[in-house]
């Protein structure tokens, strides 16, 4: 559980990285490429749903100022360690305000070592 926790870390430093470079390759290198996500918020119908090819820079040029952290709430085991579904609450604060989230995670253990599989962000707002 405690490398599951070290990838964890690394992961969002690596997005806090990406918003002061600009450059997503050191994110997009924890995803799966059969990544699925699910982004909403309170005024979506549905999800928007987006993969592992998704324009991660445009995401990254759009945020001035930010850095994101991650409160980790639970962590599950399954397929004997070779998965783990972690919830929590991811904050982005961009610009000095802070954008909180309700996140789940799925990590899988792959050749290339941990990969993020799929994601669920809900904004809180």
């Amino acid at each position: 559980m405690e490398q599951i926790k070290q990838v964890l870390k690394e992961y969002f430093e690596a997005w806090n990285k990406g918003f002061i470079s600009k450059d997503g390759e050191g994110i997009r290198a924890f995803m799966s490429e059969s990544l699925v996500g699910h982004w909403a918020h309170s005024n979506l119908e549905k999800p928007d749903n987006y993969y592992y090819d998704y324009d991660l820079h445009s995401v990254l040029v759009q945020m001035d100022d930010a850095e994101k952290s991650f409160e980790t709430l639970s962590i599950t085991e399954r397929k004997n360690g070779y998965e783990y579904v972690i919830l929590g609450r991811e904050t982005n604060v961009i610009k000095g305000e802070p954008f909180r989230a309700q996140c789940m995670f799925v990590w899988r253990k792959e050749d290339a070592g941990w990969k993020l599989v799929r994601e669920y962000i809900e904004l809180e707002r």
